[in-house]
């Protein structure tokens, strides 16, 4: 892709667009089919649909709001959470996403990367990895699943590499450090699952300036910046984004 893509990202709880620090402290921030029109109205590259809940609450992704969020988006959207097999992809497929998310499904059947890149091809598949900082671990990253909640003694970084092997086509990190703090993105995680994969690694967690999202680009080396809070509480609009990034030299789409 010959231009770096900017991706509103619409946590959901109950039915409702949410936004949170360190993954907890909720603040609604609206319907999502409204704000996912207003968003596409607006220049978003793609659309991210994040069920936060789901996998924690132990059922599935809301397919009836996904559907009346989807019937409202004119660009790619990408919908993760409580996706557990290939049925879950195909329901949230037909439900109108054009790539699925997995996250904790793929830590305890990691074999579900390979399946669903084998059904669906790469290019529509997404791994979500969420990570904390532990100095126990080689790289410093610890994965953690269930919304955070449950460290899993694993590298971050080993398992980016794991999942890129067994098919995925995009990284999606978030750290627990950064996530809602709008204080930055970790810019050595992102650079090392970049480095460590080849993939395109899709910035999360921590934008709050037009900076940090031109640092996830060139000092992450990420392909694409999801961003939260900025864009739903009126911080930036995406038209100022990109033409931010595009005044320091990025390759946005206009």
């Amino acid at each position: 892709m010959d231009y770096r893509r900017i991706i509103p990202c619409l946590d959901m709880k109950d039915g409702r667009v949410v936004k949170g620090v360190h993954f907890v402290g909720l603040r609604d921030a609206g319907d999502p089919a409204e704000i996912g029109a207003a968003y596409c109205r607006e220049g978003a590259d793609e659309i991210t649909f994040l069920d936060i809940s789901a996998t924690v609450e132990g059922r599935a992704t809301m397919l009836d709001v996904l559907r009346r969020t989807a019937a409202q988006i004119t660009v790619p959207l990408s919908v993760g959470g409580g996706i557990r097999s290939i049925e879950d992809m195909e329901a949230v497929m037909e439900a109108g996403a054009n790539n699925v998310s997995i996250n904790t499904a793929a830590v305890r059947r990691p074999e579900l990367v390979k399946e669903a890149a084998d059904r669906f091809g790469c290019d529509r598949l997404i791994v979500a990895i969420d990570v904390r900082k532990n100095p126990d671990m080689p790289s410093g990253y610890e994965v953690v699943t269930r919304g955070g909640t449950q460290p899993e003694g694993m590298d971050a970084i080993e398992w980016s590499k794991r999942v890129a092997d067994l098919g995925a086509g995009q990284i999606l990190p978030t750290s627990m450090e950064t996530d809602g703090t709008k204080a930055g993105y970790d810019l050595p995680c992102l650079r090392a699952m970049a480095e460590a994969t080849g993939l395109p690694i899709i910035a999360s967690g921590g934008a709050g300036t037009l900076e940090h999202l031109y640092e996830a680009i060139t000092d992450g080396k990420a392909d694409a910046v999801l961003a939260a809070s900025i864009f739903h509480f009126g911080i930036y609009s995406i038209k100022q984004a990109k033409e931010y990034l595009a005044s320091r030299g990025v390759p946005v789409r206009m």
